[in-house]
């Protein structure tokens, strides 16, 4: 039988340069195939970013380990390549922007409570939500 680990839902921050923003865009409309490859390939699943017009950039990853991924992630040469290139995009890292992100604490998950609620409902517990 073949396990695959569970995903985490992972997101983090960075901040972009303000005058900068523009060629962050423009960079990713149009990543390099063999970085989506190799993201693709070393576990990074439903990789979204969202930036803010004053260059806040949270990203958005579901993986088995943030660690791991970005590890797995070092190891391709276009990945090399690509940090070299988005490098100066970024304000106050003082590390490759792949080994710079600010992992923030999921408080809330409607998903997870939702099932923790309905169980509790199943099992004739008070503050039941019932199933529709």
């Amino acid at each position: 039988m073949n396990e695959t680990p569970a995903r985490r839902r992972i997101c983090f921050q960075q901040r972009i340069h303000p005058d900068r923003i523009d060629e962050y865009k423009r960079r990713h409309a149009a990543v390099w195939p063999e970085m989506l490859e190799a993201l693709e390939a070393t576990g990074w699943h439903n990789y979204s970013l969202f930036l803010a017009p004053d260059g806040l950039l949270i990203g958005y990853v579901e993986t088995d380990s943030l660690t791991a991924a970005a590890a797995r992630m070092a190891a391709h040469e276009v990945n090399t390549r690509w940090q070299a290139e988005m490098a100066d995009l970024f304000d106050g890292l003082e590390s490759p922007p792949d080994e710079s992100f600010l992992p923030l604490e999921e408080i809330f998950n409607l998903e997870q409570q939702l099932t923790a609620a309905r169980d509790a409902a199943g099992a004739g517990r008070p503050g039941q939500v019932p199933r529709r």
